[in-house]
């Protein structure tokens, strides 16, 4: 989803609530602690330099049982943070606290805003010495020693 998405969506809402990938919701007190411009910069293990630039949203939760969140003021919030984000149609990653800080994709259903997983994966496929058919695999990773490209 992108920060474009995510205003129109909430343009048209009444309340707020985002769904966890494993169909549970962030509960309705969350707080939206930061709107940040993540920028990563990195080289893939095939040697590859690569710069990956996202809106970042982290989802909080505190003993504030009686705060919601309203759509407008999400809105608001995400107004002001244009002058982080800048003019780019950035796409957005949420930070939400479970036994770790998770990161999440963010898709809209048309009611509510879903949390989806995110995988990591090897940039450098044909770098890795891995069969096309194997790469998708969870257990072998390119940089792993049976990878061969680290």
């Amino acid at each position: 989803m992108k920060v474009s998405e995510i205003k129109n969506a909430l343009s048209n809402l009444q309340t707020v609530k985002f769904k966890l990938p494993d169909g549970s919701y962030v509960p309705a007190h969350f707080h939206v602690t930061e709107v940040g411009l993540v920028t990563k910069h990195f080289i893939d293990c095939g040697g590859t330099e690569r710069k990956e630039t996202v809106a970042n949203f982290q989802l909080w939760e505190a003993g504030d049982y009686d705060h919601r969140l309203a759509p407008q003021k999400f809105l608001h919030i995400l107004n002001l943070c244009q002058k982080v984000l800048g003019t780019e149609d950035l796409t957005i990653e949420v930070e939400y606290q479970q036994s770790t800080i998770g990161k999440f994709g963010l898709e809209f259903d048309g009611k509510d805003f879903i949390l989806t997983t995110k995988q990591t994966a090897c940039l450098a496929q044909d770098a890795c010495g891995i069969p096309p058919e194997q790469q998708n695999r969870k257990s072998t990773s390119c940089c792993s020693p049976a990878g061969r490209c680290c």
